[in-house]
């Protein structure tokens, strides 16, 4: 049985009444447990935790310093497109948006590596594009991992769902990781954020995730995008994603992100839901609490003075010096960017804070 099989034995309105009905007693009872179930994992990030965060920050620097040490993972993001025939409504890479669309070439790319390798000692790069299947589709995105692979030990990408076949062929070209983000896994609404073109399709998407496994890909990232839905409801269901994947497909890697909306090119849809600093704390908690091996990673869309604070508190990958525009480490001067970034520091200003707090940064996996 495939997730998308899977997924119709839950009910969204039933989980959420599960969630908001849970106690102080259920989250001490979570705290308390070692092998955190998805009951736990409720308990965790319901209101009734919010009491808690404290026992739960501890938990999970202990957590994730059991499992990765001291140590921060840096990446860099390199946008090789923005066109896209999407129409999310959140989105500044949507299709009807008045935007300059760049596809890079190959010396285009090869001078954003150059400018990227100018400010940091980058080993772990994730190639991003819109969703144009037929400009900038698999062999132009084999092409770019062939381009950089000479410069990076470690090549993630976060473009389009592909095929099976089409995952394993960039895996012989030397894809690592693919990052995937379903937005949300509220069915009867995802069409609302999704009107036209390939997104608009839940059950493809949702599925992509089986495809990753079948094709041995070695690391897979969920994620889902705050500002949709219920943040609660929708990162239950991510975590029983998460769970059916891991033991479906147990020698793969997993890792969870959970941007926050951000201003972009166009804007007009305001977010459902705006969840605060503490909320997004308790959440990377409760992630490390259910799961100590998980890799979490925090973007440039949160601002220093919570990305600091999160260096020592569950976080295991950070990006640096981010750039959300093709071309937007050296190429072109205008801005083309998905969204605006809201740590804005040097990869070196990054590092000197991760050190300050005691800890070391990795440039490779």
């Amino acid at each position: 049985m495939d997730f998308i099989e899977l997924i119709e034995q839950y009910s969204w309105d039933n989980i959420r009444k599960a969630i908001y009905a849970k106690t102080s007693r259920d989250v001490e009872l979570a705290l308390g447990n070692n092998r955190s179930g998805m009951d736990d994992f409720m308990s965790l990030i319901s209101p009734a935790a919010q009491d808690y965060l404290e026992p739960m920050a501890r938990l999970s620097r202990q957590y994730t310093q059991q499992r990765f040490g001291k140590t921060v993972q840096f990446y860099v993001p390199l946008y090789l497109t923005n066109s896209c025939i999407n129409h999310c409504i959140y989105c500044g890479f949507n299709h009807t948006n008045e935007l300059k669309r760049i596809i890079l070439t190959d010396e285009q790319i090869m001078r954003e590596i150059q400018a990227i390798k100018e400010v940091g000692d980058f080993r772990h790069i994730l190639l991003v594009t819109g969703e144009n299947p037929r400009d900038a589709g698999v062999d132009y995105i084999e092409n770019a991992i062939r381009l950089v692979k000479a410069s990076f030990s470690s090549i993630s990408i976060e473009v389009q769902p592909l095929k099976e076949e089409e995952y394993r062929q960039l895996t012989a070209a030397g894809l690592n990781s693919v990052y995937c983000y379903q937005e949300t896994y509220h069915k009867e609404r995802y069409k609302l954020y999704h009107p036209k073109g390939m997104k608009s399709k839940f059950d493809w998407r949702l599925d992509t995730f089986d495809r990753m496994g079948k094709a041995g890909i070695h690391k897979m990232g969920l994620g889902v995008l705050i500002g949709l839905e219920d943040w609660r409801v929708d990162t239950t269901f991510m975590a029983i994603h998460l769970r059916y994947l891991q033991k479906r497909y147990w020698q793969t890697k997993y890792s969870v992100s959970f941007p926050r909306m951000r201003p972009h090119e166009g804007q007009h849809f305001q977010p459902n839901v705006v969840m605060k600093d503490r909320e997004l704390a308790q959440l990377i908690f409760a992630f490390r609490i259910f799961d100590h091996d998980l890799e979490i990673a925090l973007s440039t869309r949160e601002d220093k003075q919570f990305r600091d604070h999160m260096t020592t508190l569950g976080i295991t990958s950070l990006s640096a010096g981010s750039k959300t525009d093709p071309g937007g480490y050296a190429v072109f001067k205008d801005k083309l960017e998905q969204f605006v970034v809201n740590d804005d520091r040097s990869p070196a200003a990054v590092q000197a804070a991760v050190k300050q707090q005691g800890y070391e940064v990795i440039w490779k996996d």
